[in-house]
């Protein structure tokens, strides 16, 4: 039977956060490089990895098809079904189809709301939901099952590491946007002028704060892992990175900043 598949998305979690944390639990699965996403903010970057994609290590002197050929031919290694390549996902370009095709149950838990099961995101997928908690990776570690006879794939995008980073948002300055995830966008155009911008010493703060939620999803992890079966295949990546004052931004989306693009990739067995 095919590995079980587990793609964690761990939402603007910068690397050099991932890099600061304690990761036991990460690291028994693989080693942990930079990479970078092909979007700066959640939902293109997600499509991008829903086509079968893996963030990229930005190559020298190569050909970019060569690039997309190699990465997709790694799905056999994944997977354990061999024949696997870029011509398997075309014409649909889409993972869960094509795990689906080989028999696989196809599940996604998100936290964003811009990943809602309205969205274009939820074709494929056997089961589709929007965690009612933002902050819920233990509740999606306690829904997961395993079929002796029937290989899963579970997509799971962390809303952990997104700000607030678990903290009261209460307590934060609000900033238009990042508060609500387009929930409140067209209420907030008239209040942007009273928004306060975090000073230096709170960028610090939240920086650590990510450093936190990083070392939270750890231990949440190795839950999983434990309850995973032998050959159960794990990624572990962000979608995008995070600012915290460099250059003068904060956050992510419409930057161009290489902290945005950074992101932490390991992937690895449970042997």
């Amino acid at each position: 039977m095919p590995n079980n598949l587990i793609y964690i998305v761990m939402d603007s979690c910068r690397f050099d956060s991932w890099q600061r944390a304690r990761t036991p639990s990460m690291d028994r699965l693989g080693e942990g490089v930079r990479r970078y996403s092909y979007a700066s903010w959640t939902s293109p970057s997600h499509y991008s990895y829903l086509m079968g994609m893996i963030p990229h290590a930005s190559p020298r002197g190569v050909f970019a098809s060569e690039v997309y050929k190699k990465d997709f031919a790694l799905w056999v290694e994944r997977t354990g079904i061999e024949g696997l390549s870029f011509k398997s996902f075309v014409p649909q370009l889409s993972l869960p189809h094509v795990l689906q095709e080989e028999g696989y149950r196809t599940v996604a838990r998100v936290s964003l709301p811009v990943l809602n099961p309205q969205s274009h995101l939820n074709r494929h997928f056997d089961d589709y939901k929007l965690m009612d908690d933002h902050n819920d990776f233990g509740g999606m570690v306690k829904e997961m099952a395993f079929d002796e006879d029937e290989p899963s794939f579970y997509f799971c995008n962390l809303g952990e590491t997104h700000y607030p980073y678990m903290l009261d948002g209460d307590s934060l300055p609000h900033i238009s946007g990042v508060h609500g995830v387009f929930k409140r966008l067209d209420d907030d155009m008239g209040a942007q002028a009273e928004d306060r911008f975090f000073d230096e010493a709170q960028m610090h703060d939240l920086h650590a704060q990510q450093v936190k939620t990083v070392e939270h999803v750890d231990t949440l992890l190795d839950e999983l892992i434990s309850k995973a079966p032998v050959n159960t295949h794990f990624i572990v990546t962000a979608d995008h990175g995070e600012c915290f004052g460099e250059g003068g931004y904060f956050g992510h989306g419409p930057i161009v900043h290489e902290k945005v693009m950074e992101v932490p990739f390991l992937e690895g067995k449970k042997r």
